[in-house]
């Protein structure tokens, strides 16, 4: 059908006079009253058909499950970031891991578990639960481990930049609070629960 034709048979539908099928292009000359009417069937076969989603390969429907598997994690991982975050003022206390005293590792099991992730108690264990990645793939809720050698000694949960250094929050030691601080050494590594 030539655009001349289509332009035409627009024009005189919208001024009421002609009913349009969603199939091909037939058309009809009703009366102005009629045309809402004469259009109806039309207009739903056409959302019938709008409503019909393709078919999703078996491929395709694991990589939409992965999708939204991932999208759940990372929301967890930010909730854990949260509740870290709300816990800043409460006493460190060796051996405690909340609700209202923290050592470091757990401020982290505390924080994760709240959020409905699963992290063991210590921070070298914990840094051996988690995926390491490097510095430049950090995300705010990461974790931060420090270690000397071989052994991981302290962590605390990575919360972004701050005038050109990184962030985290933590239960530093005892006669101190949960807080943020800026990382102090080069000597730790990056891990984290997000699903890649």
């Amino acid at each position: 059908m030539s655009n001349f034709i289509r332009t035409t048979l627009a024009a005189t539908a919208s001024a009421g006079l002609l009913a349009l099928s969603a199939v091909g292009a037939q058309a009809a000359v009703v009366p102005a009253g009629q045309a809402e009417s004469a259009l109806a069937p039309a207009a739903a076969s056409s959302t019938a058909l709008a409503l019909t989603a393709p078919r999703l390969t078996k491929h395709q429907r694991r990589l939409r499950v992965e999708h939204r598997r991932k999208v759940r994690r990372n929301h967890r991982v930010d909730r854990a970031l949260t509740v870290a975050a709300r816990q800043q003022g409460d006493p460190y206390r060796y051996g405690a891991a909340g609700p209202s005293a923290f050592d470091c590792s757990g401020l982290m099991l505390y924080s994760f578990r709240a959020a409905g992730l699963h992290l063991p108690r210590t921070a070298a264990a914990q840094s051996g639960a988690v995926r390491h990645i490097s510095r430049g793939q950090m995300r705010r809720g990461d974790l931060v481990f420090f270690a000397s050698g071989a052994h991981v000694y302290h962590v605390g949960i990575y919360d972004g930049w701050s005038h050109g250094r990184r962030i985290i929050i933590h239960a530093p030691y005892p006669g101190a609070d949960v807080r943020k601080d800026a990382i102090w050494t080069d000597g730790w590594f990056a891990g984290t629960l997000r699903l890649s």
